[in-house]
This record gives C-alpha cells, structure tokens and sequence, in this order.
C-alpha cells in the first residue's frame, strides 16, 4: 500500500457577497498571507497568481460559491467544497471572524478534515 505522500498549498477562503478572506498555508503550516479581497476575478487571479503551481483552494459552502469554482476551474487549479453545517471547527470556537474563519478553513483542508 502507498501512501498520497505530495505536499501542497492551502488556501482557506470565507467567502461572503462582496468580500472574501484567504489564507493561504504552506507546506509546513506556515500562514503565508492572511488577507481581505474583494470578490473579483482579476483581484483573486493575482492573489493566488504565486501560489498557483500546486495550491488547494476550500471555500465553505455559502450561496454565491460558484463563479470561484468555476474560476478555480477555468485557471486548472484545485477547489474544495464544503458544507458549512459539518464545518464545526469553525462554528464551534468561541472566537469567530472572517480572518480566524479562513484560517480554520485552510486547516482543516490541509489536514484531511474539510467536509
């Protein structure tokens, strides 16, 4: 039996209307950017223009989730959905804003546990 063994970037996002929150992980659980954007396409290709070579993209599941797949989808770069409900990491803390929220996300990619 072989083990999935590469390693990757991660990048938590809190996505919300107008604004999103991403941070982005590396290899070795670094925070390397924690940073607010606007929903934009462009703004969100040179964001993650330097992370694109194997970074991991996970967005908690909200209403206007799909133009950032479909994005992440158009650039061949890899997006995780997942269900805000199963998310209790994130709803569970007594601390919670967008900055800690994309953080948690990012972590709970990197470690196997993004539902």
């Amino acid at each position: 039996m072989e083990f999935y063994k590469k390693q990757h970037t991660y990048c938590g996002i809190d996505l919300h209307t107008h604004k999103m929150r991403c941070c982005v992980l590396n290899k070795k659980n670094e925070e390397l950017i924690n940073k607010n954007l606007d929903c934009d396409q462009n703004i969100f290709k040179k964001f993650i223009s330097k992370y694109k070579k194997d970074v991991i993209i996970g967005v908690e599941c909200i209403f206007s989730w799909y133009w950032i797949a479909d994005f992440c989808a158009e650039l061949g770069l890899q997006f995780v959905l997942g269900h805000a409900l199963y998310m209790k990491a994130i709803h569970g803390g007594k601390a919670k804003n967008d900055k800690i929220d994309a953080r948690k996300i990012a972590h709970l990619l990197k470690g196997g546990n993004f539902l």
